[in-house]
């Protein structure tokens, strides 16, 4: 950087366009300009000092020229001394130009000055992409000298500067914190991700941005002396300092070196408040890239200037707090401040002002108080080599101390390390403000003996274990009525149409036995929505909760379609391989039966002769054997008839679980699985693996 004065000052080629003139327009023009330019610069060099009757020398509300217009000797009215040396005249300038090698060289189409007027300052700013000094200016003229009120020289905006660069872990992270907040947006509120979503803004933003410079910003209290610090740092007296309350009322910037417009753009600072130190650039090598901005109060009665504090103290890439021996121990400053930004301790400096005003040894003692409270709030202090705040002490009236907060800003600034600092500290803190909703106090999840149980209530729900009971009997009843003897079937047949139903068997209501079902799935659903959602932050267990809920619904109505399908097959159940052998034995001793009564008839009628031996003992193998077939047949079927029952039962067991797997589980499973996605991305996001 070089020093402000009157004879570097340049004025940019891409300032006020105006008419380009070639080598023979200059020639033909020099001689009929000559004598009308000096009049009309005078007649301009009047109306300006008119306008701003403020000034003593002529000069206007900055208080030293424009850049390429030198002094014009005058006396303090601003006209012209006779005798003095003549300015060239425009043409005259173009001349010098082209004898110099310049190409070409413009100039305005009415021949005004170059500065405009104080009420066209911002749209020059914007026009020109120049720095204007504006009311801060003209109040430092007041009581600057002239030569010494720096002036921002008017600089290209879009400089070319290499933006900023994350580093490999840096980015992983800002990856994982992206696809959290994707996966996230439908399971919480937006307010419970807007600070991760400005967190991602704002690294986005910033990567964009230069990499070589580095934006500190000086806060404190009303009183701590933080303008003071700032132009002491700066080197002039460019923020105004005073008695009165609030003195800064808007953010100035101060760039020690070009490129940084962007930067300075985003904090939202016009033109009219950025400046230039008075060092030259071999004079402070090590701030070179640093960009101060001096805030207003944090504490002012003006919401405004704490709305400018708020906001830009997210934005900076450093934060330097100025505190006084009077509110170092202010609680607004370290409950509103400090304690939440204590993640941000390597990217900020903690500087005790004033301490001329402290006798003896009070100035150590009141430091040690501060570095207390300071790790009462959990910032840690950057000492003995380890990494955290550092914490300084000094005078920004008397300087003392000034030059070891220049010597550890240059450090800090010179590291290029500040915003990839900030922007880590960043999403350290956006990931502590999203812990309650990601992390749990013991692993969540469905275990294989919830499923299990789940599906049992569902199978006594829908009747499975009755239903197989049923099945048994029905085939051990097959069973009788195929193998048991005629005439025991004969009897329990008229016995069953003599007997009427008289109530003796009780017949429960179809809508009761639909209620009671019902009932016993949405206990069923609860229980397994409850076990899945244990332990689980309070946003995911509800997304967990109505997904079981919504699988819930018809599943009763599900459940009685599948039990009639997977019920007992239709017709008779199957009847195993020994059962004609059993039929043709009962038929046997029927028949035996049958032919011993008919030999025993007819030796009684005479038609055959007697010998009651031979048929009583043939009727009585028929009459025992009858039963006693009947009896080993049914012995024979229990086998069969409780594996038919089971088997029945175990069809409906499975077609229960299966509907209740895919209508219940399955959605809250893939909750499950959702919530596991989101712990992974987490982890990455706070830095640690996944667990």
């Amino acid at each position: 950087m070089t020093a402000i004065t009157d004879q570097n000052l340049t004025e940019p080629t891409d300032q006020t366009e105006g008419t380009v003139l070639t080598d023979g327009e200059t020639d033909a023009r020099a001689s009929r300009e000559s004598t009308g330019s000096e009049q009309t610069r005078s007649e301009n060099w009047a109306r300006d000092r008119a306008a701003d009757p403020g000034t003593e020398d002529g000069h206007g509300a900055e208080g030293v020229p424009e850049a390429g217009e030198a002094q014009r000797p005058g006396n303090a009215e601003g006209h012209r001394i006779p005798g003095a040396a003549s300015e060239p005249s425009v043409t005259e300038q173009v001349g010098t130009a082209k004898e110099a090698g310049v190409g070409h060289a413009r100039v305005r189409h009415d021949g005004c000055d170059a500065r405009g007027t104080d009420d066209d300052a911002p749209n020059r700013a914007e026009a020109d992409g120049a720095w204007d000094d504006g009311l801060i200016a003209r109040r430092v003229n007041e009581t600057a000298p002239a030569e010494l009120v720096p002036v921002e020289p008017r600089i290209a905006r879009h400089s070319a500067v290499p933006p900023l660069a994350y580093d490999g872990p840096l980015r992983s992270r800002l990856d994982a914190l992206r696809e959290l907040v994707g996966l996230s947006r439908t399971r919480l509120d937006s307010g419970t991700l807007a600070e991760a979503g400005r967190v991602l803004d704002e690294a986005a933003t910033r990567r964009r941005l230069s990499g070589q410079h580095t934006v500190v910003a000086i806060a404190g209290a009303t009183g701590s002396g933080k303008s003071q610090l700032f132009n002491a740092l700066a080197g002039v007296a460019i923020s105004e300092t005073g008695v009165r309350r609030p003195t800064t009322a808007a953010p100035i910037a101060c760039s020690w070196s070009d490129g940084a417009a962007s930067l300075i753009d985003r904090l939202g600072i016009p033109g009219r408040l950025r400046r230039r130190p008075v060092q030259a650039q071999d004079a402070d090598p090590q701030l070179r890239g640093l960009v101060l901005v001096d805030l207003p109060d944090h504490d002012s009665a003006a919401v405004q200037h704490r709305e400018h504090v708020d906001r830009i103290l997210r934005l900076v890439d450093a934060v330097i707090w100025v505190v006084d021996p009077e509110k170092y121990a202010d609680a607004v400053l370290h409950e509103r401040y400090l304690r939440p930004m204590a993640g941000h301790a390597e990217v900020m400096f903690v500087v005790l002002n004033q301490v001329d005003r402290l006798p003896g040894e009070a100035a150590d003692q009141v430091l040690d108080d501060l570095r207390r409270l300071l790790d009462e709030d959990g910032i840690a202090l950057g000492e003995y080599g380890e990494p955290g705040t550092t914490v300084l002490s000094l005078s920004a009236l008397t300087g003392d101390g000034v030059g070891e907060l220049r010597e550890a800003l240059g450090q800090f600034v010179a590291e290029r390390g500040a915003a990839v600092r900030r922007i880590s500290a960043d999403v350290d803190a956006a990931a502590q403000r999203l812990r309650p909703v990601y992390a749990t106090r013991s692993s969540a999840g469905l275990s294989e003996e919830a499923r299990e149980e789940f599906a049992a209530r569902l199978a006594d729900a829908v009747g499975a274990t009755a239903a197989g009971e049923a099945a048994e009997r029905a085939w051990l009843r097959n069973a009788n009525k195929a193998c048991g003897t005629p005439w025991l079937r004969l009897w329990r047949w008229c016995g069953s149409r003599r007997l009427a139903p008289t109530g003796r068997l009780v017949l429960r209501n179809q809508q009761d036995e639909e209620a009671t079902a019902r009932q016993r799935v949405e206990h069923a659903v609860r229980t397994v929505a409850d076990q899945a959602s244990a332990g689980m932050p309070p946003p995911w267990a509800q997304a967990v909760r109505e997904a079981a809920v919504r699988g819930a619904q018809g599943l009763p109505e599900a459940l009685d379609q599948l039990a009639s399908r997977a019920g007992l097959p239709p017709g008779r159940p199957p009847r195993p391989g020994w059962w004609p052998l059993a039929v043709l034995v009962q038929a046997a001793m029927t028949i035996l039966q049958v032919a011993g009564g008919l030999w025993l008839v007819g030796q009684i009628a005479g038609v055959t002769a007697p010998n009651l031996g031979l048929p009583v003992l043939i009727m009585l193998a028929g009459i025992v054997g009858g039963p006693l077939v009947e009896w080993s047949c049914r012995i024979a079927a229990r086998g069969p008839a409780r594996r038919y029952g089971q088997e029945a039962e175990r069809r409906l067991r499975e077609a229960a679980s299966g509907c209740g797997r895919a209508r219940v589980l399955d959605p809250v499973a893939a909750e499950l699985l959702r919530y596991r996605e989101v712990r992974e991305q987490y982890a990455l996001v706070r830095g640690a693996g996944v667990g």
